[in-house]
């Protein structure tokens, strides 16, 4: 298969395009740096600017460029370009693709699970009603902006991911050192649900989408055993064998992070996988124990 793949070089790009050169697929990264060694085409998504005529007869192409969202505080600047990145990145990608003579089957492009913003204990899937919020108004845009390569004829799937599990980087990476220190606690009350994943199931499943032709629209790339905060904490303080005695306020989450704490800290989404289950993908790693004692044995 010949790929295209934006965010080539992050922690969910770098772990598929691995994957798939293992396997002898040909992997082309799109990216702004024109220092990367490996196959590419140079793009630059703020302006609006790619050659087309490299685009043409790619089988399918994966969008996982976009601002992060856990870099630091949202000011309105930060939140004004975590929106562009995803929204104006994609439509931009999307009408291009669209506009091509030879333009891939499939074009699978990344959400986030925020789209159902804060639901409490409400137990949501693909068909569930998109929440409010700043994540939610940000994962409305960025999916609805796929809508030219839809309307071209193209099988368009947007990925929303839960919390990614992995040592070297996101979420987990930055819980590791406090919670080896023995400093590790729940945030706020750690009844807010979080709807997990590994990473070799985030590349399972865009694999599974990609080879699945009846898959498309929206897609919860979550295990299918979502986790309190509370529960969280002490799978991994068992984990690693340290306690988990120094919870975090609420209230000092928010004084620290503001309103990215409240978003993607505080905030409960109960999520299920279904048409990743019901289309026949088989998880690696299905409980949090297991993941994390699989991830972490090393």
């Amino acid at each position: 298969m010949k790929l295209l793949v934006s965010g080539g070089t992050g922690l969910i790009g770098g772990g598929l395009v691995d994957s798939l050169r293992k396997e002898n697929h040909k992997v082309t990264l799109l990216t702004r740096r024109a220092s990367v060694s490996a196959p590419h085409i140079l793009w630059d998504p703020h302006l609006e600017r790619v050659d087309p005529r490299l685009l043409e007869g790619f089988d399918a192409v994966v969008h996982l460029a976009g601002e992060n969202i856990a870099a630091g505080r949202w000011t309105s600047k930060v939140k004004d370009r975590i929106l562009k990145s995803r929204s104006k990145g994609t439509a931009f990608l999307a009408n291009t693709l669209a506009g091509l003579t030879r333009p891939p089957k499939v074009l699978i492009s990344a959400s986030a699970i925020g789209i159902y913003g804060d639901r409490g204990e409400e137990s949501l899937n693909e068909e569930s009603p998109p929440g409010t919020g700043f994540l939610a108004e940000v994962c409305r845009a960025w999916e609805s902006s796929s809508a030219p390569a839809a309307a071209k004829g193209i099988r368009v799937a947007a990925l929303r991911f839960g919390v990614v599990l992995s040592p070297r980087g996101g979420a987990l990476q930055k819980m590791l050192l406090p919670f080896r220190l023995g400093l590790g606690g729940k945030i706020g009350t750690g009844r807010q649900w979080w709807s997990w994943v590994s990473l070799m199931d985030v590349i399972g499943g865009i694999r599974h989408v990609l080879e699945t032709d009846f898959i498309s629209g929206p897609v919860n790339v979550t295990a299918p055993s979502p986790v309190t905060n509370a529960e969280f904490t002490k799978a991994l303080g068992r984990a690693l064998h340290r306690p988990t005695l120094f919870p975090l306020p609420a209230f000092m989450a928010k004084m620290v992070l503001g309103e990215m704490a409240e978003s993607l800290l505080l905030a409960s989404a109960r999520v299920e996988p279904k048409k990743l289950l019901s289309s026949g993908y088989v998880f690696r790693h299905s409980t949090l124990a297991g993941a994390l004692t699989d991830l972490l044995k090393s």
